[in-house]
C-alpha cells in the first residue's frame, strides 16, 4: 500500500463531530443567548448574530472544541468556562476542528468553509480574569463562512466534505 500524500490525509477524519451547544449575540458586547437551532445563511452568517450584521467574509461563524473548554478552564484556574463565555457561536465535540481550517464541512443543511483560526481578543482578560486572552490562545476553535445556507441544530453531525480538485483548469504535464 502506497504511503498516503498529506494532501490525502487531509481528506480524512476517524469520526463525525457533534453540536453541542450554539449561541448568538445579538449586538457587540452584548450577552451570548443559547439557542436549539439557527440559520445560516450564504455571505452574512448566522440569522440574528451580530457578526451576521457587519457582512465579515471570513468570521460569518465561529466554532470552538467542547473538549477544549476543561484545558481553558484548567488554564485560567478555574474549575470550570462555559461555552457563552468564550463567545463562540458553535462548540462541537468528537472532530479536531483545526483539521476542517481550508476546508469544507456540513453541519445540519448548511455547508461552510474553515477560513482560519479565531484568535483571542482582549474581551477575555475581563471575562476569565488575568492570563484569559493568553489561556485561549491555540484553543480559541476556527472561523468559517458559509457557502449553502441551512439550518444547524444542536445534536447535528459536524462532517468533512472531501472537495476534489477540478481538473478542467489543471495545465498539462510536460515531460
Amino acid at each position: 500500500m502506497a504511503e498516503e500524500s498529506f494532501h490525502d490525509l487531509k481528506k480524512h477524519s476517524a469520526q463525525p463531530g457533534r453540536v453541542e451547544w450554539i449561541g448568538l449575540c445579538t449586538s457587540r458586547r452584548g450577552a451570548v443567548q443559547s439557542v436549539e437551532s439557527v440559520m445560516a445563511r450564504e455571505r452574512t452568517g448566522l440569522d440574528g448574530d451580530h457578526h451576521a450584521a457587519n457582512g465579515s467574509a471570513k468570521r460569518q461563524v465561529t466554532l470552538i472544541q467542547a473538549e477544549h473548554l476543561s484545558v481553558i478552564a484548567s488554564l485560567t484556574g478555574r474549575e470550570s468556562v462555559t461555552s457563552d463565555q468564550l463567545r463562540r457561536n458553535v462548540v462541537v465535540s468528537g472532530i479536531n476542528l483545526l483539521s476542517l481550517k481550508d476546508q469544507r464541512f456540513r453541519i445540519g443543511a448548511a455547508l461552510l468553509e474553515g477560513t482560519g483560526p479565531c484568535v483571542p481578543c482582549s474581551r477575555m482578560e475581563e471575562v476569565l480574569g488575568t492570563g484569559g486572552y493568553n489561556a485561549m490562545r491555540g484553543h480559541g476553535g476556527i472561523c468559517a463562512r458559509v457557502l449553502e445556507a441551512g439550518e444547524l441544530s444542536v445534536g447535528d453531525d459536524v462532517t468533512l466534505v472531501v472537495k476534489e480538485p477540478d481538473d478542467s483548469n489543471r495545465q498539462p504535464k510536460l515531460f
